[in-house]
């Protein structure tokens, strides 16, 4: 509670020895004309006063005119300044009280403190507790970067305030002009200690238009947690409505938190989404709940849970990850609620795992189980196969301390040749979730091992890695396979060999200095031919053809199916570095394998018999600071056709200039151009504005990405938005569009009013433009605090 001024008991007295120094030309004409000057001693530092607990920081006033009673007061005129500490105060007057630490200054003042800037007519303050009170002052807080003005301003100490009849506004101060938005309160506390603001009867003007109010809010100085209500949400799509929630965030403790946003939607109605986060010692996580009690549209009730934890108990670590949702629609009505990233593929996954690291190598046991969910919808021609569930998975894997960099097939450095190898022991029971399709084979139970030994040696420029491995597994089946049998097992063995150099030289490209590099590289694998077409596959899929996968030995992953490859893998790629960034500034590559018999077990099913594999090309470009580029072409040399490309180019003149054009083909699947930007239109850009600007006038500004189907002949899941940035305030607006089937979107309308340096109003398109365009930069990244995401 504020006290009087005058009820105040003086402060210590700071010492005065540069006031003295000061003032020395008027105070002398006080004393006797026979007095002598007082004899000063130089020194090589300026210490503080050697008594314990005394040390304060010296007291300066410099004027253009001065004069003081030693120790008992100080007048100055004609710019004075007075520094004490972090405090520097201006003023066209001051009185200053020595016995009592009191100064009054009058016109233009202006003080300083902790960055904390304040300017007005008139200013009494006690400088050391530095408590008072300002008339009419302006202000300017550097924790948030905004400015303000008040009818009273009091200070209680360094670090609380009060203002009555306050504004406060992030825009620039432009005379006989109100800023185009602020917050104006008949009362303003301010805690900077406990980063908290908390203001009465405050009304939030954009425009001149109220469009907030409340009787009482409290608010954080910075970016840092405070419990309040946060700014409306505002969503509008074809499937909900209109929708407006209201999010309340409770700050629980330094370690957990929640927030819970009451919502109503127009065609669905009301309802609440929640969120619960922790961090505990060993543990953290968060726990989503979003429930919509009755749809009115279809007369249930629908809801959305999400649990995400991790942790660990002693050696033991532990992963929970799950996601369920009512019914098979809810991915298609509430989209914005879905985290999934296959949102017709609920999953709930349970994982733990103990690492033990010895002198010789790693010991991993692990324990999993994982369930699914897959909304099917009612549609037979959009419904599919769902993955098997684990239940349980158990295993223990065991792994050499082995040179990571010659298994990565990365250059070693002068090392020795030595046998490394691992150990994979694991048991699965497979099933079939309750949304799986008739037609799909039951499950069953399985045992594998999986081994492999190597004796990986090098130099600086090479690397030869023998490998020598084997895929074991056994399985007892729910229903019986073709041929009648539930029990089967098989070994299937493999020898590869790595082989790589790496070549460099400097050169020159476009009269520029580089260095470049040649790095041819050979893989040999041989896997005889199992027959494997009555064992059931639990987990194996084709891995995609590409620079990867084609140096690996199974073009399976999983464990399931292993394919009868013997094969020799002959690629290069050659690099551009420039020598004076260190930058890759070109890179071209080609890779092909060569059969040396048929291939029976394959991705389609079909044996392959030509003898040289599908030829690819990769090459990236980056030859100038505005442009990149970067392609890969999958080329099949008997039909003298592309199978697979992408092309892929980006110009980006400028900061918040960006424009990317992209090409994929995947022959007979899907064709497909998209084109994605965010451009200047029309006004002043940001970066063409001056620092001294006092305009809050700014520019437009367009943001998007068009994807279109060749094949389909029709557009597919796109976002078109715009943008106007006035400086202090950024307005985004534009439409998003996702398929959710072959003839159904999601079209949404977005929303949003970023008031910087306070707080982001509406549906959050700046997420949706940041995750959708490339090189997107945040109009206000760099001056705003308020956070990117927004519930």
């Amino acid at each position: 509670m504020s006290r009087s001024p005058r009820l105040l008991r003086p402060a210590p007295l700071p010492p005065l020895i540069a006031l003295a120094l000061c003032a020395w030309g008027e105070a002398r004409a006080q004393q006797p004309v026979d007095d002598a000057p007082l004899p000063l001693r130089s020194s090589r530092v300026l210490a503080t006063s050697s008594k314990a607990g005394t040390a304060k920081p010296a007291l300066v006033i410099s004027a253009g005119r001065l004069s003081a009673q030693t120790d008992q007061q100080a007048q100055g005129r004609d710019g004075v300044e007075l520094r004490y500490g972090e405090l520097v105060m201006n003023a066209d007057q001051l009185d200053y009280r020595v016995v009592d630490d009191f100064a009054r200054a009058e016109g233009h003042v202006r003080i300083n403190h902790n960055g904390n800037v304040f300017t007005g007519p008139l200013l009494q303050l006690y400088v050391s507790r530095f408590e008072g009170e300002f008339l009419t002052p302006s202000f300017f807080l550097a924790a948030t970067g905004g400015a303000g003005k008040a009818k009273l301003l009091k200070f209680q100490d360094s670090e609380h305030m009060s203002a009555t009849e306050g504004s406060y506004t992030s825009c620039p101060a432009v005379e006989q002009q109100e800023p185009a938005w602020q917050i104006s309160a008949k009362r303003l506390r301010l805690d900077l200690a406990a980063n908290e603001g908390e203001a009465d009867g405050a009304v939030l003007r954009f425009l001149g238009v109220p469009i907030l109010a409340a009787p009482s809010m409290t608010f954080p100085l910075s970016s840092a947690r405070k419990s309040g209500w946060l700014p409306p949400n505002i969503f509008l799509d074809n499937r909900g409505g209109l929708e407006l929630g209201v999010p309340y965030y409770w700050n629980i403790a330094p370690q957990r938190d929640a927030t819970f946003t009451p919502f109503i939607m127009t065609k669905r109605g009301a309802g609440l989404d929640s969120e619960f986060r922790y961090m505990e010692p060993g543990h953290k996580g968060r726990i989503n709940f979003d429930y919509l009690p009755n749809d009115r549209l279809l007369g249930r009730s629908r809801w959305d849970l999400l649990l995400n934890n991790d942790g660990k108990f002693g050696d033991w670590r532990y992963r929970i990850k799950s996601e369920r949702v009512s019914d098979d629609d809810y991915w298609k009505d509430m989209s914005r609620r879905v985290e999934s990233q296959t949102p017709r593929l609920m999953a709930s996954d349970f994982a733990l795992n103990r690492q033990r690291e010895l002198s010789w190598g790693v010991i991993d046991t692990y324990a999993r189980v994982q369930r699914w969910q897959a909304l099917q919808g009612t549609d037979a021609l959009a419904q599919f196969d769902t993955p098997y569930q684990r239940s349980p998975q158990v295993g223990v894997r065991v792994t050499t301390a082995a040179d990571e960099a010659v298994l990565d097939s990365f250059r070693p450095w002068g090392r020795k040749a030595r046998l490394e190898g691992g150990l994979e022991l694991e048991y699965n029971r497979f099933d079939l979730p309750g949304s799986a399709l008739a037609g799909q084979a039951r499950g069953g139970q399985r045992v594998h091992a999986l081994g492999h030994v190597a004796a990986p040696l090098g130099g600086e420029a090479w690397w030869f890695i023998p490998r020598a491995s084997f895929n074991a597994a056994a399985y007892n089946v729910d229903q019986p396979q073709a041929d009648g049998r539930r029990r089967m097992s098989r070994v299937i063995p493999t020898l590869s060999i790595d082989h790589g150099w790496v070549f460099e030289r400097d050169t020159t490209l476009f009269g520029r200095d580089y260095r470049q590099s040649l790095e041819p590289r050979l893989f040999y694998v041989n896997t005889p031919f199992r027959d494997q077409s009555n064992l059931p596959n639990f987990d194996s899929a084709p891995k995609d053809f590409n620079f990867d996968s084609i140096y690996t030995d199974n073009p399976f992953s999983g464990v399931d199916r292993v394919s009868d490859l013997h094969a020799l893998s002959v690629g290069a790629t050659s690099r551009w570095i420039s020598a004076a960034q260190g930058e890759e500034i070109l890179r071209l590559g080609a890779v092909q394998r060569f059969l040396f018999r048929d291939q029976k077990i394959t991705p389609d099913g079909q044996p392959v018999t030509q003898r040289f594999s599908d030829l690819l090309l990769a090459a990236a470009a980056h030859l100038d600071e505005k442009w990149w580029a970067d392609s890969t072409l999958e080329f099949n040399p008997e039909t003298n056709r592309s199978v697979r490309s992408v092309l892929r180019a980006r110009y980006s003149p400028g900061p918040f200039k960006t424009v990317s054009v992209a090409y994929r083909l995947a022959r007979g699947q899907s064709e497909q151009v998209e084109l994605a930007w965010q451009w200047p239109l029309y006004g002043t850009p940001i970066t063409s504005r001056g620092a001294d600007s006092k305009s809050c006038g700014g520019a437009w500004y367009s943001a998007g990405r068009v994807q279109y189907s060749l094949r389909d002949k029709r557009l597919t899941d796109s976002v078109m938005g715009f943008e106007y940035d006035a400086g202090c305030w950024v307005l985004r607006w534009g439409i998003e569009r996702l398929s959710t089937g072959r003839a159904e979107t999601n079209t949404r309308l977005m929303l949003q009013l970023e008031l910087v340096g306070l707080s982001q109003l509406g549906s959050n398109a700046l997420k949706v433009l940041k995750d959708n365009v490339p090189g997107y930069r945040r109009l206000s990244s760099d001056s705003s605090p308020s956070s990117d995401f927004q519930p």
